[in-house]
């Protein structure tokens, strides 16, 4: 991959799309090629991916084919990743299979079209940048509680079990009722699971530049189809349609738009995150920067067309987005180009995807679930910190066993509470290193403060501040180390001004910049309170001109 250009990231509008960045920089025909190569690859992984999530997800394989052709196709032309593959995630099933259940397909729709106007929302107002700041242990653990959502949504195709109620959403109940059902267990629907693993794995291991999903897939199609007793995607939901539909509009009413809203707020604080990592791991590996507002602006695009031609939520995929670079792929035609050959096999080849085991969709998803699931890392980070280890388990249990976004937001909270407190710990006050016993000097006292000063510090180093306030007649304050202070850390040297004034005795603040200064002078700390100099030396020396000069005088 080439490496980045000034036109690439900085110089260009943020909501440039990056198909206008590639065209502007040349476009030729050996271009082209890499993409197409590129965008047929990624197309054979999202075929079978597509389907598999639409029907895990709790709805038909044709709207997870609706939801990667139509959205993928906007999501790769209007975004701000070059190699952002669009399309149906695997972290939405819970979402999506829960949002299905509650207000159905049509509210399904409509949620999508909502968050596709709230990513617009989202981008335009330029919010893109703060999603980076989400703590890495909340990402790995909803990422790794997603994989077991996954996993377990599997269970019951991947045994062929036959449930006498409808399967329940919550885990435990969802494990309940699947243990019940034990006894139903179909050995040939097993063998075809375990089947389409073993395949998927063989091929990554001994062939890992083949389409390890889609070879697994078809060979099982193929075993199935001499007689074997399994459930297919054309005995659960028919022929696939071979054309894509016409795009149409929800209901729309009050009652349907508020039961919308709560998910749609879901789809775009998930679809967010999930996108814009997808782009950072595309960067990472490409050596380019993404436009993050520009590819959330993309993203509410994007759902705004699936959802109007009867797809679903449409984001970033990690998996496709990582084949499509490893690829060769040039830039976003190539993602575009996948789009247009999945159109391609729902055109030609739709009625074959009536023979697919239910079974081996099922295995693929749990491939995709162990491949997900950051065990490495989640172990790592548990073992790491105690605080850490309680954001990490935090947000996975919630994930888990309670939902999805209150997962994210409860870890956000407590990522941000470990991070303020750990900057407070790092805010130091201490004694200068020279000694100030000079009777010259005016007890004089010199404390260095070091570390961010804000207000998860104010309240440890304001107490130690009006500790050591207590004595001196003449007392400095060196802001030499300090990057940053707000306004509650200021506040703390306020009521230190306050103090020393009550004693008789002169404040000095030293080394300050700019910034501080400003900060500190809003609240009121200026002359004659406070005395600003630029280091201790200079406040030495007009302590001694004074002394000399009261001494010349008596």
């Amino acid at each position: 991959m080439s490496h980045t250009t000034p036109r690439d990231d900085a110089a260009a509008s943020p909501f440039l799309p990056k198909l206008v960045t590639v065209l502007r920089e040349g476009y030729g025909p050996r271009a082209l090629q890499q993409d197409a190569i590129a965008g047929l690859t990624v197309a054979i992984v999202a075929l079978p991916l597509s389907m598999a999530i639409a029907i895990a997800s709790g709805v038909g394989p044709e709207r997870g084919l609706f939801t990667a052709i139509v959205g993928g196709f906007l999501v790769s032309m209007l975004g701000g990743s070059r190699y952002q593959i669009g399309g149906p995630a695997g972290a939405f099933i819970v979402l999506v299979s829960a949002c299905v259940a509650q207000i159905g397909i049509e509210g399904l729709i409509l949620a999508t079209l909502l968050s596709g106007l709230m990513l617009i929302a989202v981008g335009a107002l330029r919010l893109g940048s703060y999603i980076r700041y989400i703590p890495y242990p909340v990402t790995v653990a909803f990422t790794s509680g997603i994989a077991v959502i996954i996993f377990a949504s599997q269970i019951k195709d991947l045994l062929g079990l036959t449930l006498a109620a409808p399967e329940p959403g919550p885990l435990v109940e969802k494990l309940r009722a699947l243990a019940a059902a034990a006894d139903t267990i179909t050995p040939a629907a097993v063998a075809i699971s375990l089947g389409t693993i073993a395949v998927i794995e063989a091929v990554k291991r001994f062939a890992p530049r083949w389409p390890g999903m889609l070879i697994a897939v078809a060979a099982m199609s193929l075993i199935a189809a001499l007689g074997l007793p399994v459930e297919t995607i054309g005995t659960r939901f028919g022929a696939l349609p071979r054309v894509l539909p016409l795009p149409a509009l929800p209901p729309l009413d009050a009652q349907a738009l508020l039961d919308a809203l709560p998910w749609a707020a879901s789809f775009t604080l998930l679809g967010a995150i999930e996108s814009l990592l997808s782009a950072v791991v595309a960067d990472g590996m490409s050596g380019r920067q993404h436009r993050s507002n520009a590819e959330l602006v993309a993203q509410g695009i994007a759902n705004i067309g699936a959802g109007l031609f009867g797809g679903f939520c449409v984001t970033g995929t990690i998996a496709r987005t990582a084949t499509n670079v490893r690829a060769g792929s040039h830039g976003p035609v190539s993602g575009m180009l996948h789009a247009l050959f999945l159109l391609l096999f729902l055109l030609i080849a739709a009625p074959l995807a009536a023979y697919i085991p239910l079974a081996a969709l099922a295995g693929l998803l749990a491939a995709v679930a162990w491949n997900m699931a950051e065990r490495h890392e989640l172990w790592a980070l548990i073992r790491s910190s105690r605080a850490d280890a309680v954001v990490v388990l935090a947000t996975f249990l919630l994930v888990v066993f309670r939902d999805l976004s209150e997962g994210i937001v409860v870890g956000f909270a407590l990522g941000g509470i470990v991070f303020i407190k750990r900057m407070s710990d790092a805010a130091m006050v201490r004694p200068a290193e020279e000694h100030p016993t000079d009777p010259h000097q005016g007890d004089l006292v010199v404390y260095r403060l070091s570390g961010p000063f804000f207000f998860g510090a104010a309240a440890q180093l304001g107490g130690a501040l009006e500790r050591i306030a207590d004595r001196p007649r003449a007392f400095v304050v060196d802001f030499t180390a300090v990057p940053l202070i707000d306004s509650s850390g200021a506040h703390s040297f306020d009521l230190l001004a306050r103090k020393v004034a009550r004693m008789g005795g002169q404040l000095w603040f030293t080394g300050t910049t700019a910034e501080l200064r400003r900060v500190l002078l809003a609240q009121g700390l200026r002359e004659p309170r406070v005395h600003y100099l630029p280091d201790v030396e200079a406040v030495r020396e007009m302590l001694a001109t004074s002394v000399s000069r009261a001494a010349n005088q008596s």
